[in-house]
């Protein structure tokens, strides 16, 4: 099953530029194993040393938190759209 992926700016020179990747898989984790086997080093950025999505990335499946629903053994079909977004913090509080 054929599920497109959409690749944050800053993972893309993993995939030498491209915001949208094609990759087969039936579930979270066999996409995330596909994009690892297609994009070497994808999974080190994306996942825990146990395997796990890291906590600051956000993966999406046709815009729904994964983690609401099955997390990596969250099934997939055949023209999905998988979006991965980092979390964003920081920053410094309005002058007053």
């Amino acid at each position: 099953m054929s599920v497109t992926v959409r690749i944050p700016t800053p993972l893309r020179t993993l995939t030498k530029g491209a915001d949208e990747v094609k990759v087969e898989g039936k579930s979270i984790k066999d996409i995330v194993e596909n994009l690892e086997a297609n994009y070497k080093g994808m999974k080190e950025r994306i996942c825990d040393n146990d395997g796990q999505i890291r906590r600051f990335i956000n993966f999406y499946l046709n815009d729904e938190d994964i983690r609401f629903m099955s997390n990596l053994n969250t099934p997939v079909k055949d023209g999905d759209h998988i979006s991965i977004v980092p979390a964003i913090a920081g920053g410094n509080s309005p002058a007053t």
